[in-house]
């Protein structure tokens, strides 16, 4: 995991790296998360609060540990056990739980319990939430719950939290509910709302400057968020909500969506050891890999994107919302009026009369099909390899529609080598097939840089 924390044995406190305190070297024990901190005893330090960076899987770690915490991070266990969990990945529960004690330090279950003890911190420290909300947001089913597990880890109740809070800890705003979205590592914002802008998908998404908007589903209801730049080392996330339960799955997929839930530091300093690309590092250290809110919605946005234009691609993703979404009122204002149609409504659905040609068409509904029938895959919960396979034997869809809906499903490594642009700058720098196999296993970012540079 990255930022692993340190624990002093004679406090009993750990910190996340950068801390001010200086212990004895002597007395420090390395953890590889916060979660296994809190496992073997130690509390979390009230100066530098570790439990405000959510962490993510090392470079280091094994493929299947990172995949693992990724669903585990996006809710899995929620609803379902390690059996489960290790089913969906095709081991066995007894192997997953040895895996995390040897690279996280604590079980599925373990960092699952942590995550949202922490989130529930977070609020009772920025939010004017009712604990009882926090309790929901953060995925307790009672308030007893959530008293239970932050005395456990924090030595003392919500409320009691919450009476400690910093007076500039609190996160005030006219409407919404304003949130943190910590990242480490820098993240160039602008370069992303840049890239999202022309992409964005009429009535669903909005981006008006720095600030990107789009409308959610939550528990059947319609919810809006506005993510925009915030202090260094966070974004804001403002959420409109019919409810908060389930926030915490909320601000880490606006996470995802940012590309800030990566080890962007490995990824980066690994690209920077090619000759081709570190310019390219240097001029740009914070570009990011823009992820999806929905990875079925990017997907459908690839599909429509096929040998049309960037514009006309998003002009057709519009008619298909106009078309088959769910509309939503009051939000006009602000550009948004449906929401993203989902698998089932367009497994079957008449595309051709948006203009599509039948070939595409076709290749639209075969993947809402596969995908709601949970054929295809798009959680990350199969590896790159396979998921491009699956992908690739749907009628429609090649190698660069495969590679490009992996690359904004959050693969690291994927890599759309037919597409123009990139062929393009691959051919300006005399980039060699050798080269690009040295970017493994961070050509996403590779293929942004390059983008991006032209």
């Amino acid at each position: 995991m990255v930022a692993a924390v340190s624990a002093v044995v004679t406090t009993g406190i750990y910190c996340c790296p950068g801390c001010g305190a200086r212990p004895d070297p002597s007395h420090v024990r390395p953890f590889p998360s916060a979660a296994a901190a809190e496992a073997a005893g130690f509390r979390a330090c009230l100066r530098c609060r570790p439990y405000r960076l959510p962490g993510a899987p090392s470079a280091s770690d094994p493929e299947l540990v990172c995949r693992a915490v990724g669903l585990v991070v996006a809710g899995f266990l929620d609803g379902a056990g390690e059996e489960d969990l290790g089913r969906r990945l095709g081991v066995s529960a007894r192997h997953l739980r040895r895996l995390f004690s040897l690279h996280v330090g604590v079980t599925p279950d373990g960092l699952a319990r942590s995550r949202r003890v922490h989130f529930a911190r977070r609020l009772l420290d920025d939010t004017d939430l009712p604990v009882s909300q926090v309790a929901a947001a953060s995925g307790y089913g009672s308030l007893r719950q959530l008293d239970r597990a932050a005395r456990d880890v924090f030595r003392a109740s919500p409320r009691e939290l919450r009476a400690r809070r910093r007076s500039g800890d609190r996160l005030v705003a006219d409407g919404g509910l304003v949130l943190r979205v910590p990242y480490e590592g820098p993240c160039d914002w602008p370069a992303l709302c840049a890239h999202l802008a022309p992409r964005a998908v009429p009535g669903v998404e909005s981006v008006v400057g720095d600030v990107y908007r789009r409308t959610v589903e939550l528990g059947g209801d319609t919810g809006v968020l506005e993510v925009g730049e915030g202090p260094p080392g966070e974004l804001r996330l403002r959420a409109h909500l019919p409810h908060w339960e389930g926030l915490i799955h909320v601000v880490e997929r606006v996470r995802r969506l940012a590309g800030v839930d990566t080890d962007h530091a490995a990824a980066a300093g690994h690209l920077a050891d090619s000759s081709l690309l570190r310019p390219l590092v240097s001029a740009r250290p914070g570009l990011r890999v823009p992820g999806a809110w929905d990875p079925f919605e990017a997907a459908v946005r690839v599909l429509v994107g096929q040998q049309v234009t960037v514009a006309g691609a998003t002009r057709l993703a519009g008619r298909l919302v106009r078309a088959h979404g769910r509309p939503v009122g009051g939000l006009a204002p602000l550009g948004l009026t449906h929401r993203f149609p989902g698998p089932d409504d367009l497994a079957e659905a008449p595309l051709e009369s948006l203009g599509l040609p039948s070939a595409r068409a076709g290749a639209l509904r075969s993947l809402a099909a596969e995908v709601a029938a949970d054929r295809v895959r798009l959680d990350r919960s199969v590896g790159l390899d396979e998921l491009v396979s699956r992908l690739s034997e749907l009628p429609g869809v090649g190698p660069w529609s495969a590679q490009s809906i992996a690359l904004r499903a959050g693969e690291p490594d994927a890599f759309p080598a037919t597409d123009l642009g990139l062929r393009r700058a691959l051919a300006a720098r005399g980039a060699t097939p050798a080269d690009v196999e040295g970017w493994r296993p961070w050509r996403s970012l590779a293929a942004m840089h390059l983008w991006s540079a032209g």
